[in-house]
């Protein structure tokens, strides 16, 4: 079951556990202060709220709490593509394709491997 939806500040701490967990609540304020300017205090809620989601477990060490992901990243990659999918394009995701092909010059690459998934969908 996928926990509740996941805000744009929740998913940037959950991007700091999917890469560094367990760490604390001071760990991850600190991880993101370059690229956020959030007081410790902002940190915990943050990580309280998704503990509440289901996405987030914790284990006290002493005085302290490890925070872990119980949410994949993969999962979670999965559930917001195929809402992006459901809602933008009707649950199809050629038009998906399609208006990334118009809107991005993909490179040589990006063709290639779009190319191999394709032959690999088709098998």
């Amino acid at each position: 079951m996928a926990p509740e939806r996941i805000s744009d500040a929740e998913h940037a701490v959950m991007e700091v556990l999917w890469q560094r967990a367990p760490l604390t609540a001071t760990e991850v304020a600190e991880a993101l202060a370059d690229a956020r300017e959030w007081s410790l205090q902002t940190v915990k809620t943050l990580l309280s709220r998704l503990t509440n989601k289901g996405a987030v477990s914790y284990d006290q060490d002493g005085r302290r709490y490890l925070y872990s992901p119980i949410l994949a990243r993969e999962d979670y990659v999965g559930d917001e593509s195929r809402r992006l999918v459901d809602r933008l394009f009707g649950g199809r995701a050629a038009p998906l394709i399609a208006h990334l092909a118009e809107q991005q010059k993909f490179t040589a690459e990006d063709l290639a491997e779009i190319e191999r998934l394709i032959g690999e969908l088709k098998s």
